[in-house]
């Protein structure tokens, strides 16, 4: 493995792929670089002379701007380097370029998954409660447990994938577009392929009530859903274990067909980002989203916040101009939403980005939005709306990471790919597949990552992404990730509101 990594000819920076030493010399494109001082694995150092205000450059694009003279060979990081961020943007959509269609390989690849009724598919045959408000997500988690050990044997024979439940605090006490929120979100959930039958538990008296609720649920999905009040019921307890009953009995009849690779509706997300998160994950999974999208499947890109400063190229590559409009009108908004709360959009990285060789939101966002890869983008959603056709869809959500990801199971995604690099182990509805940026991640947490990213820089592309798509089929056809075999499925859904 090389030293140092230049991502892109016109970088003013290169990334180091192993802690390197003070006064080491490290070939970047065929010129050796003395090394000003010691640089972190995954850090940033110069490769060419920068003066105080001009522009660092990183994946050829812009990362902020140098607050002091930086010689070559020097670490660039915190204390040289500031972000160019401000506020919104006048976006201007440019002439698409001129771009041969790139081919893939293995387009005829498989996997075996569960058509439904709406001629969607799904990766798992699951149960899933859904409480309507925080006051019954205990009794929502007891009903699940119970029901689970009732039915171990067909969980053991595989002919459902589990009974969970998916507790949170919120349905009660939230007006306007906060409960309309609250309630697209587990509209949305309810409505995931990967549920094959849906219990809505209600209290009885919050805002959020049953009724209103399964109304904005897709008619073509409400068959699949029962509803229970607790506050009307006699024994809820006993009420619901007959409800979910009823429930598995019939999903236990689904059979796994095979299916082709276009009817996977994939999330992309990443968390615990680190400085090979641009280099080796993030491109992993652009690649396989362009092969996904091409194919006639449908990746959704989130966490708008951090794609800002690259939201441009993303913007460019809309399919039309309604769509560049609802896009550019998605990031602009989130920008609005910061200033007016008097913060700036530039609030990011975190410190664990920091330590990990992030220096600035504009660096974030570059490596993040390589998450698309080049797919054209296709359409705009709004958080909790359903993704309707096939191609990249852009998603209203926040970079948290358990909102966004819940975000994308809402839309319909029945996998999540999550990149990181400094390592996390929760998972969320859908199945939710952990790749590490690094080989020091993969190999300290096997229990977390469930694909190592860095082979790329030994195995190459074609090899890694061979690789990647046949764990990926795999897991898409039932091999439990390794957040499901540690029991972390959880939910978080993005309060915006006053809370009465």
């Amino acid at each position: 493995m090389p030293a140092a990594f230049h991502v892109h000819a016109a970088d003013g920076v290169a990334v180091a792929l192993r802690p390197l030493a003070q006064g080491e010399s490290v070939a970047v494109d065929g010129v050796r670089i003395t090394l000003q001082s010691g640089i972190p694995q995954g850090h940033k150092f110069a490769v060419r002379s920068h003066v105080a205000g001009e522009p660092v450059v990183k994946y050829g694009l812009p990362i902020g701007r140098a607050t002091a003279s930086i010689a070559p060979g020097e670490h660039v990081h915190v204390h040289n380097l500031a972000t160019a961020l401000e506020g919104e943007v006048v976006y201007s959509p440019a002439a698409p370029a001129a771009s041969p269609p790139q081919a893939f390989p293995s387009s005829e690849a498989t996997w075996r998954g569960y058509r439904r009724a709406d001629g969607r598919a799904a990766t798992r045959n699951e149960i899933w409660i859904l409480p309507t408000v925080g006051c019954v997500g205990l009794t929502a988690e007891q009903v699940a447990r119970a029901a689970e050990l009732r039915h171990a044997g067909l969980i053991e024979a595989g002919r459902i994938d589990g009974v969970l439940a998916f507790a949170h605090p919120h349905g009660c006490s939230q007006l306007g577009d906060d409960l309309g929120g609250t309630r697209a979100l587990l509209a949305g959930l309810a409505a995931n392929p990967n549920a094959a039958g849906v219990l809505l538990l209600g209290l009885g008296c919050e805002s959020n009530q049953l009724a209103d609720l399964l109304a904005a649920i897709p008619a073509a999905s409400r068959g699949k859903v029962r509803v229970l009040s607790s506050q009307g019921a006699g024994d809820e307890l006993a009420e619901a274990a007959a409800l979910v009953d009823e429930l598995v009995a019939e999903a236990a009849t689904a059979e796994r067909e095979e299916l082709p690779l276009s009817a996977l509706t994939v999330g992309l997300k990443c968390g615990g980002s680190d400085g090979f998160s641009g280099l080796t994950a993030n491109p992993l999974l652009g690649r396989f989203s362009e092969r996904l999208a091409a194919a006639g499947g449908t990746p959704i890109l989130t966490e708008i916040p951090e794609i800002f400063g690259a939201e441009q190229g993303l913007l460019e590559r809309a399919v039309d101009g309604p769509t560049f409009e609802a896009a550019a009108a998605l990031v602009n908004g989130f920008k609005r939403h910061y200033l007016d709360q008097g913060l700036p959009v530039s609030e990011n990285p975190s410190p664990g980005n920091i330590a990990g060789g992030i220096t600035t939101l504009e660096e974030k966002s570059a490596g993040a939005v390589q998450k698309a890869g080049n797919a054209p983008l296709a359409s705009v959603l709004r958080y909790g709306e359903q993704a309707a056709g096939p191609g990249l869809a852009l998603l209203e959500a926040p970079g948290n990471d358990a909102v966004s990801s819940t975000g994308l199971t809402a839309a319909g995604a029945v996998l999540v790919l999550f990149t990181t690099g400094r390592g996390t182990p929760l998972g969320f509805p859908a199945p939710t597949v952990k790749v590490a940026s690094n080989r020091a991640l993969a190999t300290a947490k096997p229990h977390w990552i469930d694909f190592d990213a860095s082979r790329v820089l030994d195995e190459g592309r074609q090899a890694t992404d061979e690789a990647f798509l046949a764990d990926l089929l795999a897991i898409a056809s039932g091999r439990k990730t390794a957040a499901e075999r540690a029991g972390q499925r959880a939910i978080a859904i993005w309060k915006k509101g006053v809370t009465l």
